[in-house]
């Protein structure tokens, strides 16, 4: 806070605002925070914004289908992302992907940097979203490899079964994929194909964003190693 004002801090220009798409396992949330990191921005999920479900009991939470853009707060993300692009810092919600629900009173500040990567299924789905993006990625990666990647990582990272992991991508991640995810290919500048090299769709993206000059204050701190 700035106690004179009261109000939060700003950045004192408005920062470069990116958008990562792609459907669940196609390696977006990957891209996306290497190209924060290349660029020295802000990394900046929309996984927080799923709704509080603490009004549900906890084996009816669980039942929801998180892979339906129904299912964010877009209010608060759209007066969030507005903030973030005017160069504000703004107090994300935590949320407790064990139990569903946001922790009540508890916030975190995020401060934008120079470049925010805006990541998650629906980055580009939210027509109230799109404005404040200066550039956009889409990350094409095919149904089977998704699955293979979603599948290593909930058995290894979450101890689920693999059968278990199978029936939820049948029922609910591919079609809601297929139905909200994979036409906002149409709305992005640039689309890479998500089994290239890491380091080669960053420096596409990169190379793309600088023919485009929204890198012309940047340039001298880019940082594209490994």
């Amino acid at each position: 806070m700035n106690e004179a004002s009261g109000e939060m801090e700003r950045l004192p220009f408005p920062p470069v605002m990116v958008a990562v798409a792609g459907a669940s396992g196609s390696g977006k949330t990957t891209l996306a925070a290497e190209l924060a990191r290349a660029l020295g921005g802000l990394h900046f999920s929309l996984d927080t914004y799923y709704r509080d479900l603490s009004h549900l009991p906890l084996e009816e939470r669980a039942l929801q289908n998180f892979d339906d853009p129904a299912m964010i707060e877009v209010p608060l993300l759209a007066s969030h992302i507005a903030e973030l692009a005017q160069g504000h810092a703004i107090e994300r919600p935590v949320y407790s992907f064990s139990e569903y629900i946001r922790i009540p009173d508890e916030t975190e500040t995020i401060r934008p940097g120079a470049v925010v990567v805006v990541e998650g299924l629906f980055t580009l789905y939210f027509p109230e979203l799109r404005p404040f993006y200066q550039f956009s990625v889409y990350v094409d990666t095919s149904d089977d490899v998704c699955f293979q990647r979603r599948l290593k990582r909930d058995v290894e990272e979450r101890g689920r079964a693999p059968e278990s992991v199978r029936r939820q991508y049948d029922a609910t991640v591919r079609p809601c994929g297929l139905a909200f995810v994979r036409p906002l290919a149409d709305f992005a500048d640039l689309v890479v194909d998500g089994t290239d090299p890491l380091d080669f769709k960053v420096e596409l993206a990169i190379n793309t964003m600088r023919k485009r000059g929204l890198l012309a204050s940047l340039d001298s701190g880019i940082d594209l190693r490994k």
